[in-house]
């Protein structure tokens, strides 16, 4: 299977691959761990005396070069004859194959990962205020629930206060309860099976 990457990417992997293959390679796999840094981009720039909106473009384009040889696990003659077809000479190609084959099963546990984790449910606290009555009504009833949501996430806790009445929150319930029904489902189970 061969990688077709766009005139445009080409354009930019070419006009700075050829000046620093090895040490954009090591730049671009840390671009993936962490995201992009565009102090580095100034600071290769000045290294290489051109413009750092080339610099961004390379890198990206040998983010993008390695990323799509990862997902869809592209072996080395393919890899080769992808990079080829681009119009490099064999010396970058061999270059450009060694920093995929040293760095696939890194790019691959990188792309594998889920996305940032969410805050997730550690505990609730509730209340149930009523207004039995006010100066202008006197026989009024109006409950109100509130809620503390406690949610923990990978840096630590954090707490959010919610308040609703009790028709809001029976609603909020029941769909709920619908959605975890529908869960449960054959079909739902079916889905779920083939993703994981």
């Amino acid at each position: 299977m061969l990688l077709v990457l766009s005139e445009e990417h080409n354009e930019h992997l070419g006009s700075f691959l050829v000046r620093i293959v090895g040490e954009s390679g090591r730049i671009a796999v840390q671009f993936l761990k962490k995201g992009s840094n565009p102090k580095i981009y100034e600071g290769a720039a000045r290294k290489l005396n051109v413009w750092s909106g080339s610099v961004q473009h390379g890198l990206e384009g040998l983010m993008y070069l390695l990323t799509e040889s990862c997902k869809l696990t592209i072996s080395e003659e393919d890899f080769q004859d992808s990079v080829l077809v681009l119009g490099f000479s064999e010396e970058l190609t061999e270059l450009l194959l060694q920093l995929y084959l040293e760095n696939r099963k890194e790019i691959r546990q990188i792309l594998s990962k889920p996305a940032p984790s969410l805050p997730h449910y550690h505990s609730l606290e509730w209340r149930l205020d009523v207004q039995l009555s006010s100066r202008p009504l006197r026989h009024q009833l109006k409950p109100t629930v509130t809620l503390k949501l406690h949610l923990e996430d990978g840096a630590g806790r954090s707490a959010r206060v919610l308040q609703t009445d009790p028709a809001t929150l029976q609603h909020l319930i029941d769909e709920l309860e619908r959605a975890l029904a529908e869960l449960k489902s054959s079909h739902c189970r079916r889905i779920l099976r083939n993703i994981q």
